[in-house]
């Protein structure tokens, strides 16, 4: 079971599940700005947006359903289906003309996004050889990484102009394609907002062609091995499953140490990921192109140190002091905005580049891979679905907070600064001391090691 080979490019193909996870939530970010202008929203609406997008409690009751249709069903059946939900959402953001419509393709996009991040990191844990096991899940956040480094050179350039400051390279074509399809006598907030729905057009692209390569991988075989032990006996249900999770000694401190890193390092994530070009122009003073540049620089960085930080050093070095430095590194990011500003352009490029330094080797690249490896193959799925459920669901009550503490134009921005540096610190430090030790070990090693006979 443990002699995998060739597992790179079934990685490649389930890891454009990230790159539709992260595109969706930056999608919505780089036009954040355009679709409030367009549609007048206040900012109750954009927490509103925020909290049931790709980004929190859409992607939450995606994979705790996604987690458990995994493990019952296999986990090809997330991949013959969920791309096509991923296509509807997209499909509604892109025709938008309201305020409920708006958020219900965001909800839909969401959904589709969580249903699909449990059964993909498990899938590649599961196919990985086990020296390669963290270069795929790597692989898997550099794949995270690119979605938003190209959806943001792509709002860079049709991004309208602000206060006289040039438009995107591109925003020509997109205006002329506006008033061909909307008419001569359109406003500028729905000339403006066409390059947005233009963007959420090219996750539609790439969620099709997902589509037609994750429907063609064959179905996990650790999946086939479990599910083959489990039809000698009553097959549990979901309820039991889900109960099993939360009755299991090991199951409960595996869940509380994921839940001590990855809520909080999240916290603070959903907002960067959501509302950080929003703060770059309200509380930073740039333009929406300045904002996407600046933004794109950094997903560049996140790939470049993604790929040579996380990916090719996590199986061969000490995971403890690599998760250290990477979540020390975001902490002194955030210091720079607080105690040198946010409107000093100098500061926001320094944090651009820690930050990006940061989320190459973050909390959720070990995540994704500590949590594919902690739990037994039978409801690991359903684990992972119920902890990005906990997960994503806490972001979605922060981020309605975080717009009331951060205020319509950015004028609570450092007591909010403060509590990211507070979140990190908790992250890093119960992190560090409890890395788990599975580094080098089967998947099977693992599971008798921790839970023996019990599971």
């Amino acid at each position: 079971m443990e002699n995998k080979k060739g597992s790179l490019k079934s990685t490649i193909v389930v890891s454009l599940t990230n790159y539709l996870d992260a595109g969706a939530i930056v999608a919505g970010a780089s036009g954040l700005t355009l679709w409030q202008d367009y549609l007048g929203l206040t900012a109750g609406n954009l927490g509103w947006l925020n909290a049931i997008s790709a980004n929190c409690f859409g992607a939450a009751v995606g994979a705790v359903i996604g987690g458990f249709l995994a493990d019952k069903y296999g986990r090809k059946t997330i991949y013959t289906y969920n791309m096509l939900v991923y296509m509807l959402g997209v499909a509604i953001i892109m025709f938008s003309v309201s305020f409920p419509m708006l958020l219900l393709g965001f909800l839909v996009t969401g959904i589709s996004v969580g249903a699909g991040v449990p059964a993909s990191w498990t899938y590649i844990s599961e196919n990985s050889e086990v020296g390669n096991r963290g270069r795929n899940i790597g692989i898997s956040q550099f794949a995270w990484g690119v979605g938003p480094a190209i959806i943001l050179i792509l709002g860079m350039l049709l991004a309208p102009g602000k206060e006289g400051e040039s438009a995107g390279m591109l925003f020509g074509p997109v205006q002329k394609a506006a008033i061909f399809f909307l008419g001569g006598d359109t406003s500028i907030e729905a000339v403006n907002v066409f390059s947005s729905r233009i963007i959420f057009g090219s996750l539609f692209i790439v969620a099709f062609i997902a589509w037609l390569l994750q429907r063609r991988l064959d179905e996990s075989k650790d999946w086939e091995e479990a599910k083959r032990v489990q039809d000698k006996i009553k097959q549990p249900g979901v309820f039991s499953s889900f109960g099993l999770l939360f009755t299991n000694k090991v199951n409960v401190r595996t869940i509380l140490f994921l839940a001590g890193i990855y809520i909080t390092w999240n916290l603070v994530a959903s907002v960067m990921g959501f509302f950080q070009q929003h703060i770059y122009e309200t509380a930073g003073g740039l333009s929406n192109g300045q904002a996407n540049m600046l933004s794109a620089v950094q997903w560049l960085i996140i790939v470049v140190v993604t790929y040579f930080g996380f990916a090719m050093l996590v199986d061969k070095v000490n995971q403890r002091w690599l998760y250290f430095a990477g979540t020390a590194t975001g902490i002194s990011a955030w210091f720079v905005l607080i105690f040198v500003g946010i409107k000093n352009l100098s500061a926001l490029w320094i944090f651009t580049i820690l930050w990006g330094i940061h989320a190459g080797m973050s909390v959720q690249a070990f995540y994704a891979l500590w949590a594919s490896e902690l739990f037994p193959a039978r409801y690991r799925a359903a684990a992972q679905g119920v902890m990005f459920f906990i997960v994503r669901g806490a972001s979605a009550v922060w981020g309605l907070v975080f717009v009331n503490i951060y205020g319509a134009h950015g004028e609570g921005f450092y007591l909010a600064a403060y509590i990211m540096v507070g979140l990190l610190l908790f992250a890093l430090i119960v992190g560090t001391i409890w890395t788990p030790q599975t580094r080098g070990k089967t998947l099977k090693q693992i599971e008798e090691e921790r839970y023996g006979d019990e599971k």
